[in-house]
């Protein structure tokens, strides 16, 4: 019998896998979705009270960049109140990493916040109306591309929240986002430029950088993979003028950071993306395998635009599974607007692969079924 797609508008990456390949894919899928059950038994960040009183307590490292940003606008040097700021609060000062770099702090004491605001919600609306039209390129027809807008708004679900203007990763992560979304064989200019900005307000997002000049150059795009590499050495010199500056303001008495080896392992990455998404209001053992499946969702999806954003997840899942801390659950947030949208290309890939399990192919929206004499 003919069976068309469900929501692609073609097949999946796993619809030409063979017979015993997608017995094997089925076996792998329920190995990662055993891995993010992990996370019900993995260390998370202290619970938030949500009431006003304890703002102090919920959001101490928000009122610490707040607290930056006020002091600079009353003509302060960045290094030396961000040095203040951190003794103060009884913050690490060592090593150099632990301030963060001054481009977002910065650009918000020289604006007013009403603009603060308006450049804040412009870019979220970028990024959704760049991924509407990726979308719309990716889905045949126009309701799983609206569940794949939903599901993208639970993905950016904390990046409207106007009380964390301050928060670098809310700006580097929607950045990340647009780059993504508008990146193209051809078009790489504007999605570097977007990926070094990221860079520059949170050093983390580096990684995003690397990874992408990675991917250009198996790809056989050799002038983009040179734009990545030269934002990712543009972001190297900076945080090496960075390090020198912090080194003038840090004395051998100041407290060093415990370290990043925390070793939580893949369920760590998996809660913190859980936390950082929609995917929280859902019970623990339903977000976790959610955030599984749409892993999963990405990988299935034969496009360029969806391999990326599985190999970028990847990595930041590497990083938050050996370096991350209860505490830093917030890296996160570097890939979470797009992560949930994984989901709307679940449905496809669990069908390709069950139907090359039973020996099935689909070409062009027709399933071809394979019999033996």
């Amino acid at each position: 019998m003919a069976v068309g797609a469900l929501w692609l508008s073609g097949p999946t990456r796993v619809a030409g896998l063979s017979r015993r390949h997608a017995r094997i894919g089925f076996v792998l899928l329920a190995v990662l979705l055993a891995l993010c059950l992990t996370s019900l038994l993995t260390a998370g960040p202290p619970p938030v009270s949500g009431e006003i009183a304890n703002r102090a307590d919920d959001q101490r490292d928000i009122i610490l960049y707040e607290g930056i940003v006020e002091a600079l606008r009353h003509g302060g040097e960045y290094y030396s109140i961000t040095a203040d700021a951190l003794r103060a609060g009884g913050y690490p000062l060592r090593p150099f990493v632990t301030f963060r770099l001054p481009t977002l702090a910065m650009a918000e004491a020289a604006l007013p916040p009403l603009v603060i605001y308006i450049l804040l919600y412009g870019l979220a609306l970028a990024t959704v109306i760049a991924w509407g039209m990726r979308l719309r390129r990716l889905l045949g027809r126009w309701q799983p591309i609206v569940i794949g807008l939903a599901l993208l708004a639970g993905g950016m679900m904390a990046f409207v929240q106007h009380d964390l203007w301050a928060f670098h990763e809310i700006w580097a992560g929607l950045l990340v986002a647009l780059s993504l979304a508008l990146r193209r064989p051809g078009r790489w200019i504007e999605p570097v430029a977007l990926g070094l900005i990221a860079g520059l307000l949170r050093e983390t997002s580096g990684l995003y950088l690397v990874i992408m000049a990675a991917l250009a150059w198996r790809d056989g795009e050799r002038r983009e993979a040179l734009g990545w590499a030269g934002a990712a050495a543009v972001l190297l010199t900076v945080l090496g003028f960075h390090a020198w500056a912090v080194s003038q303001v840090v004395t051998p008495l100041d407290t060093a950071s415990p370290g990043w080896a925390g070793l939580l392992g893949f369920g760590f990455f998996v809660k913190a993306m859980t936390l950082s998404t929609a995917l929280s209001v859902a019970p623990a053992f339903i977000a976790a395998l959610l955030a599984g499946l749409s892993l999963f969702g990405w990988l299935a999806c034969d496009d360029p635009l969806a391999l990326r954003v599985f190999v970028v997840t990847m990595a930041y899942a590497v990083v938050l599974s050996l370096f991350g801390r209860p505490d830093t659950f917030y890296w996160a947030l570097i890939v979470a607007p797009a992560f949930p949208i994984g989901l709307v290309f679940v449905p496809d890939g669990l069908r390709d692969l069950r139907a090359a399990a039973r020996g099935e192919r689909r070409r062009s929206g027709v399933t071809v079924t394979r019999i033996s004499r």
